[in-house]
C-alpha cells in the first residue's frame, strides 16, 4: 500500500472512531436532567480539564505532542468549535434529537461548499447531486420544525453544522494537527455559559453523566474527528458525523421513548440514503481509479 493510501486509511479510521464516540453525546446530556447553560458549564469545564491533563502527560513523555492551539489559525479553529458547542447545546433543548442529528448531517454540504470556495477542491458532479438531494431533506425537516414550534432549535442545529464545517475546512487548509485545538475551543462556551447561569441559576439533577461525557466522550470524539482532516478531506470527515445521525436517535428512542415525527423520518431517510449512496460511489470510484493506475504503471 502506498504512503498516500496508508495516510488516507489512517484518516478514515480516526474519524470513524471519533464519530462512533460522538453518538452517545446527546443521550448523556439528556440523562443529566439539567438546565441548558448549567450543563454547558460543567461539560465544557470537565472537557477542558481532561484535555489539559492528557496533553500534559503526553508532553511529559514526548516533545512531539501537538500544540493546544497552533498559532492564530489554531485560535480561529478553537473559536469555531466553541461556537459549534454553543449552538449544539441550544439545539439539544429546543428541538427533537432526530431533527438535530439529521440537520447536523448537513455539515457535509457546508464542508463541500467551503472546500470548493476556499480550497479550490471542486466537488464532482455526483457530490453536487448528493448536496442537492440533502438540501431537500433538510428543508423537509425544517418545515416540520416550523409547524411544530421547533424552528429556533432547527436553526441553531443548522448553525452548529455550519461552524463545524468551517472548523474542518480551516484545519484542512492549515495542514496542522488540531486534535487538542478542538478541545480547547470549549473555553468559549464555558465563559458564555458562566455568565448565563448567573441569570438562570445552576441546576443539574444527575451531573455524573456530564462528567462522564466531558472526561471521556468529548475528548476522544473531538480529538479523533479534529485530527482527521490532516489525512482526508473536510467533506469526508463531515460524512462520519453520519454515525451520530443514524445512532443517536436510536439511543434516545431506546432510553426516552422519543419517536421522531413523520417529516423528520422522511427528511432523515433522504439524508442518510444520499450520504450512503455517495460514500459507496466514492469507494467504488476510488477502487476503479487505483485499478486503472495499477494497469498503467505495473510494478
Amino acid at each position: 500500500m502506498s504512503s498516500t493510501h496508508s495516510q488516507h486509511a489512517k484518516g478514515l479510521l480516526f474519524t470513524a472512531f471519533g464519530g462512533l464516540m460522538l453518538t452517545v453525546d446527546i443521550p448523556l446530556i439528556r440523562l443529566a436532567e439539567g438546565e441548558t447553560w448549567s450543563i454547558l458549564v460543567l461539560r465544557s469545564a470537565v472537557t477542558f480539564a481532561s484535555a489539559v491533563v492528557i496533553w500534559a502527560i503526553w508532553r511529559s513523555i514526548s516533545r512531539d505532542a501537538p500544540s493546544l492551539a497552533p498559532g492564530w489559525t489554531g485560535v480561529a479553529v478553537a473559536a469555531l468549535y466553541g461556537m459549534t458547542s454553543i449552538f449544539f447545546m441550544l439545539a439539544v433543548f429546543n428541538t427533537s434529537t432526530a431533527n438535530l442529528v439529521f440537520i447536523l448531517a448537513f455539515n457535509t454540504v457546508f464542508s463541500s461548499l467551503l472546500s470548493w470556495i476556499f480550497l479550490k477542491e471542486r466537488p464532482r458532479p455526483a457530490t453536487l447531486l448528493t448536496m442537492a438531494v440533502m438540501i431537500v431533506g433538510v428543508l423537509i425537516i425544517v418545515a416540520d420544525g416550523l409547524e411544530a414550534g421547533n424552528f429556533f432549535g432547527d436553526m441553531t442545529a443548522l448553525c452548529s453544522a455550519f461552524f463545524v464545517a468551517c472548523a474542518l475546512t480551516l484545519t484542512r487548509a492549515s495542514g496542522k494537527d488540531m486534535g487538542f485545538t478542538a478541545l480547547t475551543g470549549v473555553l468559549l462556551p464555558f465563559v458564555v455559559a458562566v455568565f448565563m447561569t448567573m441569570e438562570t441559576g445552576y441546576r443539574i439533577e444527575q451531573p455524573w453523566w456530564i462528567v462522564l461525557n466531558g472526561a471521556v466522550v468529548m475528548p476522544l470524539s473531538f480529538y479523533f474527528l479534529a485530527t482527521g482532516p490532516r489525512w482526508i478531506s473536510a467533506p469526508e470527515v463531515a460524512m462520519f458525523y453520519l454515525l451520530e445521525t443514524i445512532l443517536a436517535p436510536v439511543w434516545v428512542w431506546l432510553i426516552f421513548s422519543e419517536e421522531p415525527t413523520r417529516n423528520a423520518l422522511i427528511g432523515g431517510v433522504i439524508l442518510i440514503v444520499a450520504l450512503i449512496a455517495h460514500s459507496a460511489w466514492q469507494l467504488w470510484d476510488g477502487r476503479k481509479r487505483r485499478a486503472v493506475l495499477a494497469v498503467r504503471h505495473p510494478v
